[in-house]
């Protein structure tokens, strides 16, 4: 059994993939466990010597779980990071030690997430803590949760403080393509949850996510980089719930 094992979720990351897997080398192996990428992430993956596992797609929460349950018999630590995602020495060494005798069976981890390529403190967006680094035989994913994954750990986790390197939304045009993705699940849970959108949610919620992103986690520190990401998630929870009312209508419309 191996200590601790690098997995990368991918589909299509032909742009992010070796620089992924070089951040990651310390580990005694990586795991490339791609959705079938119909790209050169695999040919890269190959090349850079990272194994590779094909599973195909589900939700983020079930892929995250299928790779927990296929190697927790070969590592007794598994370190999820994303393909837009880097480590680092200073971290590497941080883990090594947490690991080498703790009663943990996981840890979170922190994020700099550079957001049109400025790394971004205030809104929420920082310490942004994963946790990423779980003991298999301890953990596993809810698998109700199709997206925002969460860990039911058995046992308690610690917090590293060296943080993961985000590259998280490089421009406008990939912001609004993965918001709208997440805001669609996010209104098929509240949907599944019997949850129905009021009419005042469609003014109230944009209004006091936008003061909670803005205001009480601290966005405007960011200056006007803040103001525009405040205004930009405000948008998209005004949009989930327009999602949400859709799908009552939808179903009213059935009976």
């Amino acid at each position: 059994m191996q200590t601790l094992i690098a997995v990368i979720l991918t589909k299509n990351e032909e742009a992010h993939i070796a620089a992924c897997i070089e951040s990651v080398r310390w580990a005694d192996a990586v795991v490339v466990f791609d959705s079938f990428s119909t790209d050169r992430t695999l040919a890269i993956a190959e090349r850079c010597g990272a194994q590779i596992v094909q599973h195909a797609f589900e939700n983020y929460s079930a892929q995250r779980e299928a790779a927990l349950r296929l190697l927790e018999a070969q590592s007794e630590w598994i370190f999820f990071i994303d393909a837009d995602e880097r480590s680092s020495a200073e971290q590497a060494a941080e883990m090594r030690a947490a690991i080498a005798h703790t009663a943990h069976n996981g840890f979170w981890i922190p994020r700099h997430n550079y957001i049109f390529g400025k790394l971004t403190r205030g809104g929420g967006w920082y310490p942004d803590h994963q946790l990423r680094l779980l003991r298999p035989r301890h953990a596993r994913y809810d698998l109700s949760r199709k997206v925002h994954e969460l860990v039911i750990l058995e046992g308690t986790a610690g917090y590293l403080s060296t943080p993961l390197v985000h590259h998280n939304y490089r421009d406008v045009r990939q912001f609004h393509a993965k918001q709208q993705r997440y805001t669609a699940l996010a209104a098929q849970e509240l949907f599944k949850q019997g949850v129905r959108a009021k009419p005042q949610n469609y003014i109230l919620q944009p209004l006091r996510h936008f003061q909670w992103r803005f205001l009480t986690l601290g966005g405007y520190r960011d200056g006007l980089h803040g103001l525009r990401l405040s205004l930009l998630m405000a948008y998209y929870e005004w949009r989930k719930y327009l999602l949400l009312g859709r799908l009552w209508r939808q179903r009213d419309q059935l009976r």
